[in-house]
């Protein structure tokens, strides 16, 4: 099986499911933890080498407070349950910004939490796009993250909404109908054999 070496992640559509389980919008956020770390475990039993989760941007917090303080405690909750883990931790994004959690902030240096860690694992915390470009010809904040072979998003929406663009320039891209909180294994099954299919030639 052709494994893709390195997965962006964007988990979808927490809002949407909390709004049709009859909860408040910001109580979604919660229920996507365990995705991810159930996703994690299974992209390291495939021998995936890196993978890049999406957990909220700039723009992200022109939503209402309650809504931005619930993902922002979801993102340091799901940094520290990641880091229970044998991976290469690493969390990005605009630190100089009120909206980045103090908390992660040991996190935005990359370090190896388990020695001879099998997988990198990249945050997207408080990330913009513009941010990542914008310091200088030939700098790019996250140059430390590699060129991603495929993203997967949740919760049906085809777009990349800003994530890592210079990475992804050519990646391969699979969208899961169904919400980030109904996380299924299968569903991660199902674009890894889809990606099997695909013709992956790098412009050549």
């Amino acid at each position: 099986m052709r494994v893709p070496r390195h997965i962006g992640i964007i988990p979808d559509g927490n809002r949407r499911w909390a709004k049709k389980s009859e909860l408040q919008k910001e109580e979604g956020y919660d229920h996507g933890l365990d995705p991810g770390l159930r996703l994690l475990k299974a992209a390291q039993e495939l021998g995936v080498q890196e993978i890049t989760y999406y957990g909220f941007t700039v723009d992200n917090c022109k939503r209402p407070e309650k809504q931005v303080l619930a993902f922002q405690k979801a993102c340091v909750d799901a940094v520290r349950l990641i880091e229970g883990e044998n991976v290469d931790l690493y969390v990005i994004g605009n630190t100089e910004s009120k909206f980045f959690p103090q908390e992660l902030l040991p996190y935005t240096q990359r370090k190896q939490t388990v020695s001879a860690a099998p997988v990198r694992v990249n945050f997207l915390v408080n990330y913009g796009w513009e941010w990542d470009l914008r310091k200088g010809f030939g700098f790019l904040r996250s140059q430390s993250i590699s060129r991603i072979d495929m993203i997967i998003r949740w919760g049906g929406m085809r777009r990349l909404s800003g994530f890592l663009p210079v990475q992804s320039v050519y990646a391969d891209f699979f969208v899961v109908d169904e919400m980030w909180p109904d996380f299924q294994e299968e569903q991660f099954n199902r674009a890894i054999l889809w990606y099997q299919k695909q013709d992956v030639t790098l412009g050549g």
